[in-house]
């Protein structure tokens, strides 16, 4: 009975115990608890459990995290613009220069010459008119071409076109041809590459504005040239053009001129090919105009030898 009654109370302290001292009772070792499928290394590719980084990829660097066993979370990736590369960029065309000649402006064997003839021309004569001064002799001569049924060609200046706006329609309209001859008529032997581009260029603009085209045909002032500057007009677009006789009715009847005079040397220098140099305006002491006035003589003088008339447009046309 004592012993049953102490049994007892061994048991009631021995829970007692067990309940005040739990930390205290290990329990007993067993097998180890297998994996749960949320920490397969399966699904964490490249994350290691004892390491708090994942392994970066390429061209990225790995971000700390502020708590040990979290997935990273990495910044926005920020993408620079696209660039295409040179062969797949959309090509420009590239601006035309400003001096080069227009694509074959006149015969390639016209190149280095001032010329004194129309080559080739045959039986015809080309008569040119220089316009520098003034209009004075103008009348009179688009009235001769008229009536006799010649066309001609007219070297103008910026200048004179610019101060003589109605002249160059006139010209125009009546079937002659218009030149170059330069912005304000100085010596080109003279001028440097970029003062001659200027005075060839400011007269084309000038008469281009007045309503015609003087390309590809050019005279020098004075007929001063040499090499380079007329290899300088060619690089421009124009064929320099000379003339095969001056008739000299510029220097006036105070000069020793007159229209007989200016007659006779058209003729004497009568040529199949043969190139006029003729003024438009008066002398600037006596105010005459012979060219303008002998102009009929001449024409009639030419029709009488056999041969007929051009332009200088048949040398472009070669």
């Amino acid at each position: 009975m004592v012993a049953a009654v102490l049994a007892g109370t061994l048991v009631v302290i021995a829970v007692v115990l067990a309940l005040l001292l739990p930390g205290q009772t290990a329990a007993p070792p067993g097998p180890p608890a297998p994996a749960l499928p949320s920490q397969s290394a399966s699904e964490s590719p490249g994350v290691s459990p004892s390491s708090p980084e994942r392994p970066s990829s390429p061209g990225q660097q790995a971000t700390d995290t502020p708590e040990a066993g979290q997935i990273p979370v990495e910044p926005p990736v920020i993408v620079p613009p696209v660039t295409l590369p040179p062969t797949e960029a959309q090509p420009q065309p590239a601006p035309p220069e400003p001096d080069a000649p227009p694509q074959a402006p006149f015969p390639v064997s016209l190149r280095g010459q001032d010329l004194t003839v129309i080559p080739g021309a045959g039986r015809v004569v080309a008569l040119t008119f220089d316009a520098g001064a003034n209009a004075a002799g103008l009348p009179k001569i688009l009235s001769a071409l008229a009536a006799k049924g010649v066309a001609a060609t007219f070297f103008l200046t910026g200048n004179w076109t610019a101060n003589n706006p109605q002249a160059v329609p006139q010209i125009v309209a009546a079937g002659h041809r218009v030149a170059n001859h330069s912005m304000t008529h100085p010596g080109f032997t003279g001028l440097g590459d970029d003062g001659i581009r200027q005075q060839v260029r400011g007269a084309e603009q000038a008469i281009l504005a007045a309503g015609a085209d003087p390309r590809p045909l050019f005279r020098f002032p004075y007929g001063e040239r040499d090499a380079r500057t007329i290899a300088a007009v060619n690089s421009l677009g124009y064929v320099a053009v000379r003339w095969t006789v001056d008739t000299l009715g510029w220097k006036g009847t105070s000069g020793g001129a007159s229209v007989q005079a200016v007659a006779d040397r058209v003729q004497a220098g009568l040529q199949p090919g043969e190139i006029v140099l003729m003024h438009i305006g008066s002398n600037p002491d006596d105010g005459t105009t012979l060219d303008a006035d002998a102009l009929p003589q001449v024409i009639d003088r030419i029709f009488a030898a056999g041969y007929g008339f051009t332009t200088l447009d048949a040398l472009p046309a070669q």
